[in-house]
């Protein structure tokens, strides 16, 4: 299902420096390295989570994703809001490899004068792989690696994404349990801009963990814990976050998901930012 990704990717402090501190661009610069998040749009395990799983859609199986994210941040001083309108379509090429490309429109309502700003950020295309499994113990390994494709010079100036093709790469482990699964994610990235000048090019390092309740037949309950650190020409930077997730599965092929992810950075200047989603799931073939 669906992300966010947030993820996953810089492109939501990177905004909130370029429209908060504009004048200042070493205080953009910083800002632009909490990597926590963003708007990515990238498959993942159960909408919201930001975990993914190892799960595949099968040999011609099809899945949609649409969901909503309302987003306040706050840095030094200033409140920002963010809405993001993602969309995701997986194909199943095999019965262990998908396929995925996605899109998101972002909407910026700023505080600061001249910060408002709205379109579509960096489209993005992948694979996951289940390269691994057990089937007795019900464990499994994956690898998601990701392209992010460039947005122009005037969207990445108002925040809206990277000017440079950028990457992910994410080994994946889930491990089924007597409550449900267990997902752990690890990853690496690369984000690149067009304005290398006042917004060097970051390599991001990301771990999280995701237990995942089956409550009943049509209900599950999440928890996902992660951090995320980034790594530039002259900044480092680091992020946690915690999220809590419902999903609501009438049938084996939708689901309906609400979230709530709150997360902070333990740098300077400090950063925090809550996000509320919905998102709906539909696979068919």
């Amino acid at each position: 299902m669906f992300f966010y990704y947030i993820e996953n990717h810089s492109h939501y402090f990177f905004l909130l420096g370029n429209i908060l501190m504009k004048p200042n661009r070493r205080f953009a610069a910083v800002v632009a390295q909490m990597t926590l998040l963003g708007f990515s749009v990238s498959a993942s395990a159960f909408h919201p989570l930001v975990t993914d799983d190892t799960g595949t859609q099968g040999s011609g199986g099809k899945q949609f994703e649409f969901a909503l994210y309302k987003e306040r941040a706050r840095v030094a001083g200033n409140v920002e809001r963010l809405r993001t309108l993602p969309i995701v379509y997986t194909h199943g090429l095999g019965e262990t490899l998908d396929v995925f490309a996605g899109f998101s429109h972002a909407r910026i309502q700023a505080s600061a004068p001249g910060g408002n700003a709205s379109g579509s950020s960096n489209p993005a295309f992948g694979a996951k792989w289940r390269f691994y499994e057990i089937e007795r113990s019900k464990t499994g390994f994956a690898l998601k690696p990701e392209i992010l494709l460039p947005v122009s010079a005037g969207r990445e100036a108002a925040g809206l994404g990277k000017g440079r093709t950028s990457a992910n790469l994410t080994l994946i482990f889930t491990q089924e349990v007597p409550f449900g699964a267990v997902h752990i994610n690890a990853g690496v990235g690369r984000d690149r801009y067009r304005d290398s000048l006042n917004n060097p090019g970051t390599t991001t390092t990301r771990a999280s963990i995701a237990p995942v309740w089956d409550v009943t037949d049509q209900w599950k309950l999440a928890l996902d814990l992660g951090t995320e650190s980034a790594h530039g020409a002259s900044v480092r930077a680091r992020s946690n976050f915690a999220e809590f997730g419902a999903i609501y599965s009438p049938g084996k092929d939708l689901d309906f998901a609400l979230g709530i992810l709150r997360s902070s950075d333990i740098d300077s200047p400090r950063a925090t930012k809550h996000t509320a989603s919905a998102g709906i799931t539909w696979r068919f073939r």
